[in-house]
């Protein structure tokens, strides 16, 4: 019986996010420490096996609402079967003929719920990498995050971008460029793989316990930059440019400038968008210390840089005092997707 693992990462928007949802550019990188497992096993029915994101098992009445106050009605099933349908729907609309076979497929996911670091995302670019390597299809790899996103945009009703799938399909760091003219002609950007290794002194840290729906942030900006608002409009140019000279001093081994981006990114988003004191906070502690901080998503996680480890150490003790975790994040490469042991049980082992 075939048995296929796959696995996609946590995300980090390093620079120029949100412009990714309104043809800016971004920089990301997919990190190791969190990630989604996905098993796909040969089965005669095709069944979708509920992960732990789908419980509906609870302690107590109070644990009830507090999980749906926090996280909704909603689990990852559904966005396993929506990037099913669109699979196939590709598959059928290209006259790629699939084997005749089922499937039973299930995952389990540690990314933290619901702080930005894309674990929907990650539950659905599981899925379409399973599927392509279950039923020996070959996407194109630019097309990929594509229909990821369709998946929960079009199918789910999921306000969201193409940044987050990208950085977990490609893997690693990757700069991203959504023209508008190629995004509307083809469906996707141009993205380009950037060595890992320019990056140095990076850190993530995120509040656990501060969830929130990364489409709610985003609702209103969304409608005022289809009404030509002026200033939106201007600050997703800015957004792009951020990311392109980010991009060029990466490249050009003038790490030094960084720091400055990544705070004049976030205070463009302060700007714009309705920041929540709860999420201002963690970059202001931060930047106490002396460490640069911009959001990962659309709040709950940051990242930025840091200068030596006693600034380090001074920025995780700061950071802990308002109850956010801080980790020092391992990139993922080109290989670690595939890289993996499969265990007896068919799941791989870390």
């Amino acid at each position: 019986m075939l048995t296929v693992n796959t696995r996609s990462f946590a995300r980090a928007g390093f620079l120029g996010n949100p412009s990714d949802g309104y043809f800016g550019k971004t920089i990301s990188f997919s990190f190791t420490e969190f990630c989604v497992d996905l098993k796909m096993s040969e089965s005669n029915r095709l069944r979708f096996v509920p992960g732990e994101v789908d419980d509906a098992t609870f302690e107590s009445p109070e644990a009830l609402v507090r999980d749906l106050r926090l996280y909704g009605y909603y689990g990852g099933i559904r966005m396993l079967k929506a990037v099913a349908k669109l699979f196939f729907e590709y598959c059928f609309e290209k006259g790629i003929e699939i084997e005749k076979r089922n499937f039973t497929v299930e995952y389990k996911i540690n990314i933290p719920r619901l702080v930005g670091m894309s674990g929907s995302s990650a539950i659905c670019s599981a899925m379409l990498k399973a599927l392509q390597k279950f039923y020996n299809v070959t996407i194109p790899l630019e097309i990929a995050p594509t229909i990821c996103m369709e998946a929960e945009r079009d199918e789910l009703g999921i306000a969201c971008g193409l940044q987050d799938r990208v950085a977990q399909i490609y893997n690693g760091l990757t700069f991203m460029d959504f023209n508008r003219e190629l995004v509307e002609a083809t469906g996707h950007g141009r993205y380009e793989r950037l060595d890992a290794g320019l990056l140095k002194n990076l850190y993530i840290a995120y509040d656990p316990n501060r969830a929130e729906e990364s489409g709610k942030a985003h609702k209103k900006v969304k409608q005022r930059f289809q009404n030509n608002d002026r200033d939106v409009i201007g600050a997703m140019s800015e957004f792009a440019d951020i990311a392109q000279k980010g991009r060029d001093a990466l490249v050009s081994g003038r790490f030094d400038e960084i720091a400055g981006l990544i705070n004049a990114n976030f205070d463009l988003r302060d700007k714009i968008f309705n920041v929540a004191e709860e999420n201002r906070r963690m970059v202001m502690a931060a930047r106490e210390v002396g460490a640069s901080a911009k959001f990962a998503g659309s709040g709950g996680t940051i990242v930025g840089t840091y200068g030596d480890e006693a600034q380090y150490k001074m920025l995780v003790e700061k950071l802990a005092l308002i109850g956010c975790r801080t980790l020092k994040p391992v990139i993922a490469s080109n290989e670690d997707e595939t890289a993996q042991i499969v265990s007896q049980d068919g799941w791989r082992n870390s």
